[in-house]
C-alpha cells in the first residue's frame, strides 16, 4: 500500500535518535497506517481496534 503524502506521521514514544521507529498516522476513513521509518513506502493498514488489541498482547508477552 502507498499512503498519501498528506497524511501526518507521529513516532512511536520508544523511537531512538537515529531514526529506527515505527511510526503511525490516520487514513482519514477509520484505518491506522503503520510504517517502519526505514523503509516508508511498506504501509500496514489495520483498525484501531486490532491495533489495541496487537499491543495489549505485546505488553502481555502473548
Amino acid at each position: 500500500m502507498t499512503a498519501p503524502a498528506s497524511l501526518v506521521w507521529q513516532k512511536s514514544t520508544y523511537s531512538q535518535e537515529q531514526g529506527e521507529c515505527v511510526e503511525l498516522a490516520e487514513d482519514g476513513g477509520g484505518a491506522v497506517l503503520l510504517r517502519e521509518s526505514d523503509d516508508p513506502t511498506v504501509v500496514l493498514s489495520t483498525t484501531p481496534t486490532a491495533l489495541a488489541r496487537f499491543l495489549r498482547a505485546i505488553k502481555r508477552g502473548g
